[in-house]
């Protein structure tokens, strides 16, 4: 079953978002360690997915390409993204492995505690043969992050989709969307994140991902400029509070972010990537003009403060209405 198109939707380019797609399970409580919560909600959540929703929210086509257990988790997280708008023609069901699950907390030092259940969890075990290449064809922007790359036959099936979408002219985007948790070693995790680098287009990393690259605890542009690579068209340094850094071959600069009451920064980053593919899936242009990327972006981290209002990533992911209402109501005050 595919999601319906509207006619404002029909002639839009399609992004292919491709991963994990897992269930977060996030104490009832605040700043307990995950064994000390008496209780847990479960919210869908995986970056790559959270992505595709958040382009369909704000009016956009969107598809999502991995691999679900055949159980309730599995087909309620396919369930969640029909309903969303998001093609689901790329998902595939396994009926050896459950679909993934991780505990969330963040503890009273602020930092975030997770627990994974993946061993293997379904969307590890995503094949080349079981992939939609018709729909991977189909995509102007193909967009992806690294869990994906971790271990087999996952990371051949991302290879492949990469190249087969490379090969159809699609435009890559790559999110790394570090978990150090998952990979053997950080070194691991810094070899096979940048295995793939040099073949993106559009790149986004967080401060933080930038610090963990780099090695580097300064975040200036010279550190960001150290992992541009000639094929680039963007790079993309997210600061949080403070914004996000833009890197071109001709120019750079960063935009302010917008002052919100914060709740919970899940899917914030997600947001902001999902704004900014739907804005430019259909003019590319706006990467070689500077007043024009700068307004994409001011809108990409009007996309990003919202999403922080709310609990839960997909729950909190904006639609086009809110975003622009909230822009406005930013200049009025």
């Amino acid at each position: 079953m595919t999601s319906s198109n509207t006619p404002s939707t029909v002639d839009k380019g399609l992004v292919v978002s491709f991963g994990e797609m897992l269930i977060d399970f996030v104490p009832t409580e605040s700043g307990v360690s995950l064994s000390e919560s008496s209780g847990f909600l479960k919210a869908p959540g995986g970056a790559p997915a959270n992505v595709a929703i958040a382009v369909s929210r704000l009016g956009g086509r969107a598809a999502f390409v991995g691999k679900l257990g055949d159980d309730d988790f599995g087909h309620m997280l396919a369930g969640i993204l029909r309903k969303n708008g998001v093609d689901d023609q790329g998902i595939n069901f396994d009926k050896g492995a459950r679909t993934a699950l991780a505990f969330v907390t963040l503890r009273s030092d602020g930092e975030r505690e997770f627990m994974f259940y993946r061993n293997p969890s379904a969307d590890m075990l995503l094949r080349p043969d079981e992939l939609n290449l018709e729909l991977i064809r189909s995509a102007k922007v193909f967009h992806y992050g690294s869990i994906s790359l971790i271990t087999e036959p996952c990371r051949s099936a991302h290879m492949k989709a990469m190249e087969v979408a490379k090969e159809a002219g699609a435009l890559l985007s790559y999110d790394p969307n570090l978990r150090e948790p998952l990979w053997p070693s950080p070194e691991e995790a810094r070899i096979q994140i940048m295995s793939i680098w040099d073949k993106a287009d559009i790149i986004k990393v967080s401060d933080v991902e930038l610090e963990f690259l780099t090695g580097n605890k300064t975040i200036d542009d010279e550190t960001a400029m150290s992992l541009w690579h000639p094929n680039l068209k963007l790079l993309l340094v997210t600061l949080g509070e403070n914004g996000c850094r833009y890197y071109t071959k001709d120019f750079h600069g960063s935009v302010e972010t917008f002052h919100v009451d914060a709740v919970d920064t899940t899917g914030a980053g997600d947001s902001f990537v999902g704004a900014l593919l739907n804005q430019i899936v259909d003019d590319q242009s706006v990467l070689e003009e500077e007043e024009r990327l700068r307004k994409v972006l001011r809108f990409a981290n009007a996309c990003g403060a919202i999403t922080t209002t709310k609990k839960g990533a997909i729950p909190a992911l904006p639609s086009d209405c809110e975003a622009l209402s909230f822009l406005k109501r930013q200049i009025e005050t």
